[in-house]
């Protein structure tokens, strides 16, 4: 039974290089390009993990990851927060609501995001 991964991430190229490097990796990727539509598939599929950038139309992952982890049904969902924003300010606020681990985009590469999830959900 392949793992479940949500991908919500509003950068079209960023969105395909990592769904295509997970599916690789036996994951099942679903990817969303907006908070909305995160929240919703998130209720929906309950997946293992979810990846979450901060800045996304229609609403901001801030809000996002207060309503999944308010929420009885995905409140236990790891989420790697996958964002551009790299003040101390953003990181703890994210933290704080919940996140499982915090990774500034630019810092990683495509395999350091991959390892992080397999340490995550296996």
């Amino acid at each position: 039974m392949s793992k479940k991964i949500l991908l919500i991430e509003d950068e079209a190229s960023l969105q395909k290089a990592l769904g295509d490097v997970l599916e690789q990796e036996g994951y099942k990727v679903i990817g969303v390009t907006d908070g909305e539509a995160g929240l919703k598939s998130a209720q929906a599929e309950i997946p293992d993990l979810i990846l979450l950038d901060l800045i996304l139309p229609k609403m901001p992952g801030f809000e996002v990851l207060k309503a999944l982890k308010s929420d009885e049904s995905t409140k236990d969902i790891p989420i790697i927060v996958l964002t551009n924003l790299e003040s101390m300010g953003d990181i703890e606020k994210a933290l704080e609501l919940g996140a499982t681990t915090y990774l500034v985009k630019a810092s990683y590469t495509l395999e350091e995001v991959v390892s992080k999830i397999k340490k995550i959900c296996g």
